[in-house]
């Protein structure tokens, strides 16, 4: 018997606005019945990647992430300024042995990778 990665969860203040913000990013769909509690963005298309949901809890966010996740673009540049007008916050760009990516957060202060690819 084995496992299948299925989905991340994630906390959040308002859980259709962090669903909005994924769903947007990743040009997918929120599940119908969203709302402020409990949001959903399906799965995408294979190779698409995992379904996300997003679950409201009482307190903000106050310290790193220990899991993020970390997206690839060809379009650094206009992926970038997308995301940058979507609602998300850079925190550090890094150049380091050929690689180049930008950390940042998104509309619930959630910490995630841009990766130039």
């Amino acid at each position: 018997m084995t496992s299948t990665f299925f989905g991340a969860s994630f906390d959040a203040t308002d859980a259709a606005r962090a669903a909005q913000f994924w769903a947007a990013a990743l040009d997918r769909k929120v599940a119908d019945g969203a709302d402020e509690h409990d949001a959903v963005v399906e799965a995408g298309d294979p190779g698409g990647g995992p379904r996300l949901a997003f679950h409201q809890v009482p307190e903000a966010k106050n310290t790193k992430n220990r899991f993020h996740p970390d997206l690839i673009t060809s379009d650094y540049e206009g992926e970038t300024a997308r995301l940058l007008a979507l609602g998300a916050t850079k925190l550090n760009a890094v150049e380091r042995n050929g690689a180049r990516w930008t950390t940042f957060a998104d509309v619930e202060d959630n910490e995630f990778d841009l990766i130039a690819g």
